[in-house]
């Protein structure tokens, strides 16, 4: 090969480096280098397409075929509007408390910044409602500033736009009427439980069941994995796990996206809730019973002890439906086996609030009413039941045990 040829074919192949791929070498005549084209495959999404085959270079052979493209991505987009599944208050509703918060729970998570005072709106009549919206999960929350008036209806919208994550909006503006008590409710202000409101049972470390169990709404694990969520069964479904023992979803730490961060969020208004009801001032209630309250009849109030709260008896809360009882316990909250927390009145387990520094434990076949916000674990003993929720910033341990989620 002669030196013109040697830096012919050096030029040719630096071209070839910086070129598309369109070209081949395809032989050596005489010392000439020439080139073949090559087949180019198409790669659309639809069907795949064979590529044409290479051209024959000259006084060279045959160029090579063209490689088969390979099928493009057939997945579909999410054209599917959200809707809205739930309301509290609910639509209709009469006899609310004038201090409430207005809740909305979509059919799937929506995107955040869409859900704002300008798409969830309150009014009495034309007149707006100032308030503060927050969204977390597949949940809205609109707090109003001050208390709603006595006897009066008001009415709730959610707008069109409100999106879900990939940008569907609602069908149409979502609206519902509820009216005020039209008497003031007895006792403090309810605890608001923000983000943690969407779960029955809300724990940081473990949640343990031996069954059977049976659990009506939503329960929760953070910062924990699913893993240390145990006696269950649990099928994973992308961003939550189903449970033949729950009657709604199970959520963990690690699930996928958005569910890490709607836990965060949940766990920090869990402690928030937490620390509300332990810092309420001035109880009207005292020691009472120095701690042992089997057999009393308990009036809506704040309430206090320092040491353990003993249940051996049934004991009894008597108040109207907006009424409100908070329960402030530095050590344990112990309920004998098989005895009962009674509602008397029209009393609603959603207005009780059992804050305890310890453990709270609800022996064997026994009942309770309320929301337990324990800043260590909640055990439920074989049988046990509870209307309301349970939240631990430790663990939850239940067996064969009973929890529904109070009505809105």
């Amino acid at each position: 090969m002669t030196i013109l040829s040697i830096v012919s074919l050096h030029r040719t192949l630096r071209l070839a480096t910086f070129l598309p791929l369109t070209f081949a070498l395809a032989a050596c005549s005489d010392g000439v280098l020439t080139s073949g084209t090559t087949g180019s495959g198409a790669t659309t999404g639809s069907d795949t397409t064979t590529g044409s085959g290479g051209g024959t270079g000259t006084g060279g052979s045959a160029g090579t075929a063209g490689s088969t493209g390979s099928g493009g991505d057939g997945g579909s987009s999410d054209t599917t509007a959200p809707f809205v599944v739930s309301t509290s208050p609910l639509a209709a509703a009469t006899g609310e408390a004038i201090n409430l918060s207005i809740r909305a729970t979509f059919s799937e998570a929506m995107k955040p910044l869409t859900v704002s005072a300008e798409s969830f709106i309150l009014k009495q009549g034309d007149l707006p409602v100032a308030g503060v919206v927050s969204y977390a999960g597949d949940t809205a929350l609109f707090v109003p500033s001050s208390k709603l008036a006595l006897d009066t209806t008001y009415i709730a919208t959610i707008t069109t736009s409100v999106t879900d994550l990939a940008g569907n909006a609602l069908a149409e503006d979502y609206t519902w009427k509820f009216r005020t008590d039209a008497k003031e409710a007895i006792g403090p202000a309810p605890v608001l439980l923000g983000a943690a409101g969407q779960y029955v049972i809300l724990a940081k470390s473990t949640i343990t069941n031996v069954p059977t169990s049976k659990i009506t709404g939503d329960i929760a694990l953070s910062p924990a994995a699913a893993s240390y969520i145990t006696g269950f069964s649990l099928t994973k479904a992308g961003t939550h796990w189903t449970a033949p023992q729950v009657v709604g979803r199970v959520f963990a730490a690690d699930n996928d996206p958005p569910t890490p961060i709607n836990l965060t969020t949940a766990v920090g208004d869990m402690q928030t809730a937490y620390t509300d009801a332990a810092g309420r001032p001035t109880p009207g209630f005292l020691e009472l019973g120095a701690g042992s309250i089997g057999g009393l009849t308990l009036t809506p109030g704040l309430y206090k002890w320092t040491t353990t709260v003993t249940i051996p008896a049934d004991v009894t809360l008597s108040g109207a439906a907006n009424d409100v009882w908070i329960f402030q316990i530095t050590g344990d909250l112990q309920l004998a086996s098989a005895k009962a927390m009674k509602l008397i009145g029209g009393a609603r387990p959603r207005n009780i609030f059992w804050q305890v520094a310890g453990d709270v434990v609800l022996g064997t076949t026994s009942h309770a009413e309320g929301i337990m916000l324990s800043k260590s674990a909640i055990k439920l003993g074989t049988g046990a039941s509870i209307n309301g929720r349970l939240y631990a910033q430790t663990a939850v341990n239940l067996a064969g045990a009973t929890v529904t989620a109070p009505a809105p």
